[in-house]
This record gives structure tokens, sequence and C-alpha cells, in this order.
């Protein structure tokens, strides 16, 4: 798997941990990082090895600390508004087909608390920091997080949120529903990949299919939802893994999915 110096990616046991790697400036975002995880998105998107990506960042200090404020000067809105279309990695996590998990370690903010969202379950440390703190400067944030935030929070906390700046602690995030679970900061690597591990073990095609329905139920009316997770059900019968896993149910075994 290449990998760039601002990327790293490590794969074991059918998991890939995902560390944007700027420790000194506290993970930010900048062109270089988003161009390095689309590319480790897109390869690990092929690897029928990989069933579970696990995002973080590097050191205890931060997740992503949001943008690098750095590239803002002097940026032109034309070529801010180029950047995310053409570079769109809120939505490359959101639709990547396996399950992401986000591990928060630290600082959760702006375009770093929008990456998480788009991921499919986010655990935190007790010490992590979560906000979109756009409007004190002077903008929106544009990752998503007018549109993910309230799907998760609700509309009225998410406008506070995003009007305020406001940055909430781990545990404040857990009890509006930003988070999903909330460890201390010391189990927060064994207890992700300990969930990961668990999510591994399931066929590969139900948890495609699993996360496509459940997406769809973000944009279908639930009539349209209903058929199209009946479609899916019906598909998967067709799979060898499921025959794998009626079989190992009632030979009182655990299954051995092969991901066909």
């Amino acid at each position: 798997m290449a990998e760039t110096q601002v990327v790293l990616v490590e794969k074991k046991d059918g998991i890939a941990t995902i560390t944007v790697n700027r420790p000194d400036k506290l993970n930010a975002l900048n062109a270089e990082v988003i161009v390095s995880l689309a590319m480790a998105l897109e390869q690990l998107r092929k690897d029928d090895d990989v069933r579970v990506a696990v995002l973080t960042g590097a050191g205890e200090k931060a997740f992503i600390a949001g943008a690098d404020i750095a590239e803002f000067k002097g940026a032109r809105a034309v070529d801010q508004y180029r950047v995310m279309q053409t570079a769109d990695i809120y939505t490359a996590m959101e639709r990547f087909p396996k399950p992401i998990i986000a591990m928060i370690n630290g600082f959760c903010l702006g375009g770093g608390c929008e990456l998480a969202m788009a991921c499919d379950i986010r655990i935190a440390g007790d010490k992590a920091k979560l906000g979109q703190p756009e409007t004190n400067l002077g903008i929106i944030p544009g990752g998503g997080g007018t549109q993910r935030l309230p799907r998760l929070v609700g509309q009225g906390r998410a406008m506070r949120l995003i009007y305020t700046g406001e940055i909430v602690d781990a545990a404040t995030a857990e009890k509006i529903g930003l988070v999903d679970e909330v460890v201390p900061q010391a189990e927060l690597t064994e207890r992700t990949m300990e969930l990961a591990a668990k999510i591994a073990e399931k066929s590969p095609a139900s948890l495609q299919a699993a996360k496509e329905c459940i997406r769809a139920a973000w944009q279908m009316p639930l009539d349209a939802g209903l058929r199209y997770e009946k479609s899916w059900f019906g598909m998967l019968f067709s799979t060898e893994d499921q025959e794998e896993g009626v079989t190992a149910f009632l030979e009182k075994r655990k299954p051995e999915f092969k991901g066909r």
C-alpha cells in the first residue's frame, strides 16, 4: 500500500488504520493531506483483505484540528470552491463502502469534525474536544457540517454549535449524539480496535448492504427505503457468505466468511 508522510496506512487482521500524520500542526488538513486521504481510501476500497477502516490522528493532542488556516490567507472564493469540488474527501469518506470508525483523540474541530461525522461510528477519548468554529473566521463549515451535524444532534443544537463556534467536551458530545462512545484516553486505541475486530468478523457483503441501506434512510422516503432494504436482503441470499452463515448457525459454530 502506497502511503505518504502526511497520511500513514497500517493493515492488520482485516483492519486498516489511516493516520493523519502532522502532529506538529495538530494534524490540520491541507491540500496534501486531503489528496493523500483520497488516495488511501481509493486503494482500501479495492483491497479485499480490508474489511474495516479506522481514521485517527497522530499523537494525543489532536484527531484533526480543522483546516490549515495558513492556506486560507489570500485565497480567492473561486479557488476554495474548486478545491472543495475536486477533492471532496468528506463525501468520499461517507461513501466508502466498508465500515469506517473515527478514533477521536484530542481536538476534533472544523474539517476534522466534519470528517468524523462522515465516518460511520465515532469513538472519542475523554479528553477530546469537538466543534465547528468556522464562524470565528467569518466563514461556515464547508465539508458538510451544516448538513451532517443536524442529522446527528438535531437542528437546534447544530445551529447553536455553528452560530457560536462553541467547542464541547467529549461527555457533552456523547450526550447530544455527536459521538457514540467515550472511553478513557489510555483505553481509546484498545476499545476502538476491539470494536473494529468485532465488525471485521462479519460478512463483507452484509456490511456493505447494511451501510447502503442505512445511508439511504437519510435520503429516501420510508416506503422507498423499505423497498431498497428488501432488494439488498434478497440479493444477499445469492452469496456464499449467506450460506456459510446459516450453516454455521445450524452447526453451532463460528462462521468463516470469505467475502463471496
